[in-house]
């Protein structure tokens, strides 16, 4: 990929991002002008600096440089979250599901968001591990949102809408800092969760895989997480099917399955 083009995908990826030059800078460790360069085209990003920009918003390299591996994303009103030329899968979004993952991101962040780690990577994998362990438990849906499988491991196709609307709301405001040298963004709620949309046993879940996986970094929690059956196997860029969860080892099982009868 040639300065000009990707000096445009990092403008879009950032606009999307709704980082101004100045906050992309910082998270970099470049000046401003260096952004507004690299952005125009006319300053080549060293390869320090491509791979910073790809952890800046959680890519691979991969789908950094090749647009058919960055999921686009609509909601059923049919507004856009992501354009491009090259379309990958297309993921339908109900509202309803917009609502619950609004309430859980929100009770999430009542009880751990305050935590030093607790970042943007961090709250992808405890929103899978929610998602997951639920239906593997009940074989029904909490949120029910999609994943899509990458290098960082599951990533929910939804979230960055959710946080749009949630901004909007004026319910949460995002945060942009570094943690440990890595660029970090950290969510803030401007209220309480409204646990009346939340069933004993969904809360129950929640506070369940909190207590497990709240204290893990992001590295702990990606590593934990690319060793659970549906991302195993699950191709790259494409969304982790629910079914697999029934055929997860011991490790990561949430349920008690009863054994075998003898014959």
């Amino acid at each position: 990929m040639d300065s000009s083009k990707l000096g445009a995908v990092v403008r879009l990826l950032r606009e999307f991002r709704h980082m101004s030059q100045e906050d992309l800078a910082g998270l970099m460790g470049i000046s401003r002008t260096a952004v507004v360069n690299a952005e125009k085209g006319k300053r080549k990003l060293s390869a320090a600096e491509f791979i910073r920009v790809a952890e800046v918003f959680g890519l691979t390299l991969d789908q950094l440089v090749k647009p058919e591996l960055r999921p686009e994303c609509i909601v059923d009103d049919g507004s856009v979250l992501e354009i491009r030329e090259n379309s990958g899968p297309r993921i339908s979004i109900p509202q309803n599901r917009f609502d619950k993952s609004r309430e859980v991101l929100l009770f999430i962040l009542s009880r751990i968001g305050a935590r030093p780690h607790m970042g943007e990577a961090v709250l992808y994998k405890l929103l899978y591990f929610i998602d997951f362990d639920y239906y593997e438990k009940y074989e029904e849906q909490l949120i029910g949102a999609t994943y899509i499988r990458n290098h960082y491991g599951p990533t929910p196709a939804h979230f960055r809408k959710l946080v749009e609307e949630m901004e909007e709301a004026g319910i949460l405001e995002r945060v942009c800092s570094e943690y440990y040298s890595y660029p970090q963004t950290k969510y803030l709620p401007h209220r309480e969760p409204d646990l009346s949309l939340r069933s004993g046993r969904e809360l129950d879940l929640i506070e369940e895989v909190l207590g497990k996986l709240g204290s893990m970094n992001a590295r702990q929690i990606s590593d934990r997480s690319h060793g659970d059956v549906p991302w195993m196997s699950t191709q790259e860029g494409e969304a982790i099917d629910y079914e697999t969860v029934f055929y997860r080892t011991p490790e990561y099982s949430v349920r008690d399955y009863p054994e075998d009868e003898e014959d």
